[in-house]
């Protein structure tokens, strides 16, 4: 007679099966099958104080090691978890969320905590669907991993009813047909047509001042080094697409910064000078100007070579697109110069390394006079000086992380500047697309369970840490110390500064915080604080919580400034506004 397991443990033996081993949670009595079957498989089940932050923490362990895991929860649970997936979605992060709904036999007819998740999930995932016979668990789990990891990659949802999370079913159920193996299988590659690449390769072979733009699609296909081989050997500049996973440090040669006229000016010197921008594995989106002037000029060939469908759809606007796996595309374009049809030189990549160099040295010119006003005068400290004096106490293993509004983007600045000055970093972690807060302390804690011997900090934003702080908890449950350094102007900074522009009062509404004592509450849980309302404490401060050896918070005070890239958009909105 056949043994028979239940649902929960099938779906676990089938997540197994894909090589997946960590799964992010908030232990709930739906679930429970399904942890039974992950404790039997030896899958690592993360108990998470929130079914959000068991959602962050799947994207940041995901983002990190580019390899799926899962997020389990109860049908309650799966509405917290719903922001998690906005922001995967916004990075394309493969995670497959699990939950344990309500009975299926009983399917509106208003079961126990019943909730239309499968509609809910659908347009935040690439793929969203109810298991409706226990023995089809793992085809639906094969068709999830396949939908999650291949072309375009994201995040997927699977609702496991309860009966069927509780029922039994053969342990091989499934395997009696194709396929026989359910182990997981390379992912599938999109090679070019070859008359389209050859006609991309001649304009690249003619360009005087080309571009290179990595997204998204560079890395999850792990083609990050290519690109870097390609801007070395070619000279040609390398830009990032803003506010995602860094492809290259910033220390890197062909580097020259994000793309982004507004926070790193340089890329605009870039891009209005250029003859040709290739685009790889990016999404021509509000971020990219949806590939109008003045962000790509008219007279600029604009071609977008992306590895999925999906992708070719949304950069319909490029002049010319090619379905090609990033990899295999820069690996055929950094092989021109070997094959001898490369004859740019240096001279246009020198260009954008002296701009690169003015903006640096003036932006530190700027800020070395702000800092000395402010300590002549008494005043708080620059968010920009903030994170540059963060990154000094930081060596190379050590992981950066940044959360906020404000807090981000003149953090994202700060990496630019130390980059270019040659400082490097084990790695970087911030929000994503669709910059949601609260996001920090959850990817903090994945780059500390990824990267054990490095030291992790956090530079959060004081709205930010409010959004999703109290998930330090984890950190110390978990014995996993993190430095978190609250950049504190008491408000939403960002948001009121914007209402100040707008508003014909030139006042602020519903933005201020009152003077929160962060550092007091990881005392509190039993770690290390201290308060810092001068930038001569800063340095000594960070130095005591790195070294305390226990999860610690630098509560520091500081000067509420509004950075480009919001001034740039509250201006936008204006000008856009229906009157």
């Amino acid at each position: 007679m056949d043994k028979k397991i239940r649902g929960g443990a099938l779906i676990a033996r089938a997540l197994r099966d894909k090589g997946i081993d960590k799964v992010f949670t908030l232990s709930g009595g739906f679930c429970n099958p399904a942890i039974e079957g992950f404790m039997e498989c030896q899958m690592e089940v993360i108990n998470c104080p929130h079914e959000q932050i068991a959602g962050h923490l799947a994207d940041g362990h995901t983002r990190i090691t580019r390899k799926p895991s899962v997020c389990l929860v109860g049908p309650e649970g799966f509405a917290n978890a719903v922001p998690s997936m906005m922001e995967a979605w916004g990075e394309r992060t493969p995670i497959i969320y699990i939950t344990g709904s309500s009975s299926l036999k009983r399917q509106g007819s208003g079961g126990f905590k019943e909730i239309d998740d499968v509609s809910i999930a659908a347009p935040l995932t690439k793929y969203s669907a109810s298991i409706t016979d226990g023995n089809r668990i793992r085809e639906f789990v094969d068709k999830a991993y396949r939908i999650a990891t291949n072309g375009y990659p994201g995040a997927v949802h699977l609702s496991l009813p309860v009966d069927i999370m509780f029922s039994s079913f053969p342990e091989e159920a499934g395997l009696e047909e194709r396929p026989f193996s359910h182990k997981a299988k390379p992912i599938a590659k999109a090679w070019p047509d070859p008359n389209s690449i050859s006609e991309i390769l001649e304009l690249a072979c003619s360009a005087k001042k080309p571009v290179l733009i990595g997204g998204h699609g560079v890395w999850w296909s792990k083609s990050e080094k290519n690109l870097e081989e390609a801007g070395n050997n070619l000279n040609i500049p390398i830009f990032n697409i803003p506010y995602h996973q860094k492809l290259l440090g910033e220390e890197a040669n062909a580097y020259m910064g994000l793309a982004d006229i507004h926070q790193f000016p340089p890329s605009q010197f870039a891009l209005n000078n250029s003859d040709l921008v290739l685009m790889v594995g990016a999404r021509l989106d509000n971020q990219m100007n949806f590939g109008n002037p003045p962000f790509f000029p008219k007279s600029t060939k604009l071609v977008c070579i992306n590895g999925s469908h999906e992708e070719i759809e949304i950069n319909r606007a490029a002049d010319i697109n090619l379905l090609c796996d990033p990899g295999v595309f820069l690996d055929t374009l950094k092989n021109l110069k070997k094959n001898n049809k490369w004859n740019l030189d240096s001279k246009w990549f020198d260009q954008n390394k002296v701009k690169k160099n003015e903006w640096v040295e003036s932006s530190l010119k700027d800020l070395s006079l702000e800092a000395e006003k402010a300590k002549k005068n008494g005043g708080k400290i620059h968010p920009l000086q903030l994170a540059l004096d963060v990154q000094d106490a930081m060596g190379e293993k050590d992981w950066l992380v940044i959360d906020g509004g404000n807090t981000h983007f003149w953090s994202e600045i700060a990496i630019n500047i130390a980059g270019a000055k040659g400082k490097k970093l084990g790695g970087i972690l911030h929000p994503g697309t669709f910059s949601m807060l609260g996001v920090g302390v959850s990817f903090a804690l994945s780059a500390k369970n990824n990267n054990p011997n490095s030291n992790v900090v956090l530079i959060s934003g004081d709205g930010a840490f409010l959004s999703g702080g109290m998930s330090i908890e984890a950190a110390f449950y978990e014995k996993k110390p993190i430095t978190v350094v609250i950049d504190n102007n008491e408000g939403l900074a960002s948001i009121g500064q914007q209402q100040e522009r707008l508003f014909k009062s030139g006042k602020r509404v519903a933005t201020d915080f009152r003077d929160i004592p962060f550092h007091k509450i990881f005392q509190g849980f039993g770690g290390h604080g201290e308060l810092v309302t001068k930038r001569e404490e800063l340095a000594p401060a960070l130095k005591r919580a790195i070294e305390s050896g226990k999860t610690a918070c630098v509560n520091v005070k500081a000067k509420p400034v509004l950075s480009p890239i919001v001034a740039a958009v509250a201006t936008k909105r204006e000008k856009s506004s229906i009157e």
